[in-house]
């Protein structure tokens, strides 16, 4: 086996996960947006995001969750009004905490790179390239990698085949060829697996039962510390 390639998931992966109140996070927006109703429109962008993840993980991704906008257009919002726009870059930015990269991350980056292996990011999310694009600048990774692909940007979302294949051909590389390196069994090993790539897994997430099944599923490799991937495709390649 020779690895030429590893992409990797980025919640839970890239950036360790937060256990966090989610509808708390979405009063961030509501609170700019509509102070007076601030905490039921909360809760129903807390159940409208919880039912497109729910529906993304029952089609085992042939249907992705789509994008924010979608979301907010459901529940009523007016997406083109400034005080969305100003609500919004607030709600991204209660995520900062919660999204800073794993400490490993730039050594174990730039260790593959200066082996010749490429690298890259495969991310179940709803959220804008460029808000990912910003915080993998902010710490100081986004130029360690080879292609980044969002699935807000794409009609399928992991485990969907689809989405490994576009990764693999942007890259070049075969599945054989490479490996990826989730948190999740389903969306990431699973579907990792089921295309022909390594599955590398770190099982360190809380992850919602309504979004968990193992499915029997059987990790390559299980690592506890993310740059225990340096490890293991260097034993893969020796």
């Amino acid at each position: 086996m020779t690895i030429k390639a590893v992409v990797f998931d980025w919640g839970g992966t890239l950036t360790p996960w937060h256990n966090v109140d989610l509808t708390e996070l979405w009063m961030g927006y509501t609170q700019i947006y509509d102070p007076d109703n601030a905490r039921e429109l909360a809760e129903k962008l807390d159940l409208g995001e919880a039912t497109r993840w729910a529906h993304q993980f029952d089609t085992a991704g042939e249907v992705g969750t789509g994008v924010l906008e979608e979301l907010f257009q459901e529940v009523g919002v007016d997406t083109s009004s400034p005080l969305h726009q100003k609500a919004l870059q607030n709600y991204l930015s209660g995520w900062d905490p919660h999204t800073y990269a794993d400490e490993d991350a730039i050594t174990l980056l730039e260790k593959l790179r200066g082996l010749g292996i490429k690298t890259a990011v495969l991310s179940n999310t709803m959220w804008p390239r460029y808000h990912h694009e910003a915080i993998l600048e902010r710490d100081g990774i986004l130029h360690l990698f080879d292609y980044l692909l969002f699935t807000s940007e794409t009609d399928s979302g992991k485990p969907h085949r689809s989405v490994f294949a576009d990764v693999l051909y942007n890259l070049d590389i075969e599945p054989a060829e490479a490996a990826f390196v989730g948190d999740r069994l389903f969306d990431d090993i699973h579907g990792a697996q089921s295309i022909g790539m390594q599955g590398i897994w770190i099982p360190h997430s809380n992850i919602p039962a309504a979004q968990s099944t193992d499915l029997g599923i059987t990790a390559a490799a299980t690592i506890q510390r993310l740059a225990e991937v340096a490890d293991v495709v260097a034993a893969w390649n020796a």
